[in-house]
């Protein structure tokens, strides 16, 4: 079940993480909180976990704009961080439930395009 060009070595592609804590006291922060989470899935990140989104690339080059996008988006407080890893390295990544390990990855099964 491919859900990646196989033109691209998983050591070229890679996943964009944007991992953040942004403060929701005030009405104005849970605003722009929810508003940055919406730019991240618009621009088509998958939420990993809370505060952990990711996105699929096929090369560092068309990772850029996205990079730039959550850049673009960051609201004005709180923090937020952006790392990019290759898909050999996530795919390595170990996945729990509890103190079970768990198969289900739900950002395999989501496929992207992407065009060249």
């Amino acid at each position: 079940m491919p859900r990646r060009e196989l033109i691209n070595s998983s050591y070229s592609s890679m996943w964009l993480i944007a991992m953040f804590d942004l403060p929701v006291v005030t009405k104005k922060e849970r605003k722009a909180a929810a508003k940055f989470r919406k730019d991240l899935l618009k621009d088509g990140f998958s939420m990993l976990q809370y505060s952990v989104y990711g996105r699929y690339c096929a090369s560092e080059a068309a990772a850029k704009p996205h990079r730039d996008a959550v850049v673009a988006a960051l609201p004005p407080t709180g923090q937020v961080r952006i790392i990019a890893i290759t898909e050999r390295q996530f795919e390595k990544m170990e996945n729990f439930v509890g103190k079970k390990p768990s198969t289900i990855m739900p950002e395999a099964i989501s496929e992207q395009l992407t065009f060249f």
